[in-house]
């Protein structure tokens, strides 16, 4: 008979924390799941430490694989899922999860009948957890069976490992992570939130989400890495290109929806380390960001503040040096009000 809940957890180059992580998914309150271990191609000693689960608890099992990064390794996982199994669910491997979080999740949705159930997110430091930022809008407060469109702010829940998803539902959107490229949560989560016909909000912390310190940065914390740029514009364009193949009226609603928040909250990111970046970086920004505002359009820019719409030009029309000068000044701005708020 096929476990309940299916987890996969893909390993690459993380026997630092991996053995946490495990302990903490072998520790979970809900004890009737299966857990898939996927060998991202390690070149340490992880994949021991996954032998060694899969050996003194049955419901682990490693499946190996050459390198090819976050979103191959999460497909490959779900391919190796044993068949009939009601729920799924994703770990990142060095990361934490809290003992509860699965049974508060799989009870929630047991009672509701909803697609998915989100929770919110703490980061884990050396020095203890904290409210991880991204996650504080779209799960100030529990709502159960709830929608994107009733609640905006889920348009902002882009990871993918907060979640518990009825497997019925996740296979038959037919979505799978992009391959090769940073940033690869995007583009399922946030289509998984349109095509829903309900989902499970919590506010609760489901998740401990890791911040690597002590110079063992994770490549999507290195802020100004090129690739980083290049790699969430990217992540931003195959959600739009999703919603712009979506033949339903709702979803041209969907788009001007996502471009906003694209122009007010994403892309505004790169802003504060454009000034810190060196030049490889000030032209991958200038280049990506200048392709994706002009596929959004300038009517979507219309509506913005003033500050938005001058380095949305200075973006677009290559003036670097300007944009960069406008950044510096912002930022003296904002931390001479934050010194005089204190």
């Amino acid at each position: 008979m096929a476990p309940r809940l299916s987890l996969v957890v893909p390993i690459y180059n993380v026997e630092r924390y991996l053995g946490e992580c495990l302990d903490s998914i072998a520790a979970q309150t809900f004890e009737d799941f299966e857990c898939v271990l996927v060998d991202d191609g390690s070149t340490d000693d992880g994949p021991v430490i996954a032998e060694e689960y899969t050996e003194r608890d049955g419901r682990f099992r490693l499946v190996r694989q050459r390198n090819q990064g976050l979103g191959a390794a999460r497909n490959t996982g779900w391919r190796h899922l044993t068949p009939g199994t009601e729920y799924l669910a994703f770990v990142d491997s060095d990361d934490v999860v809290p003992p509860h979080a699965y049974q508060l999740m799989i009870s929630t949705l047991d009672g509701t009948g909803s697609d998915f159930a989100a929770g919110n997110a703490l980061r884990l430091r050396t020095s203890g957890l904290s409210p991880s930022h991204a996650h504080r809008r779209p799960f100030h407060e529990t709502r159960l069976r709830t929608h994107i469109g009733e609640t905006p702010a889920l348009v902002t829940d882009r990871t993918a490992w907060n979640k518990v998803y009825r497997r019925s539902f996740f296979d038959g959107a037919g979505l799978t992570y992009p391959e090769g490229i940073l940033y690869e949560d995007a583009p399922v989560s946030v289509p998984h939130h349109f095509l829903a016909a309900r989902v499970d909000v919590l506010a609760d912390p489901v998740y401990h989400w890791r911040v690597r310190e002590d110079g063992d940065l994770s490549i999507t914390q290195k802020k100004t890495d090129p690739r980083g740029v290049v790699d969430r514009v990217r992540s931003m364009e195959l959600v739009r290109e999703w919603l712009l193949a979506r033949p339903e009226p709702a979803f041209a609603e969907h788009l001007r929806a996502y471009d906003r928040n694209c122009l007010v909250e994403e892309i505004p990111m790169f802003f504060w380390t454009v000034p810190d970046g060196d030049r490889a970086y000030r032209a991958a920004y200038q280049q990506h960001v200048a392709r994706l505002l002009q596929a959004i359009g300038p009517e979507a820019q219309a509506g913005l503040s003033p500050q938005l719409r001058l380095k949305y030009r200075l973006t677009q029309a290559d003036s670097m040096p300007a944009f960069v000068a406008v950044q510096r000044a912002h930022r003296l701005a904002r931390r001479t009000r934050q010194a005089l708020r204190r």
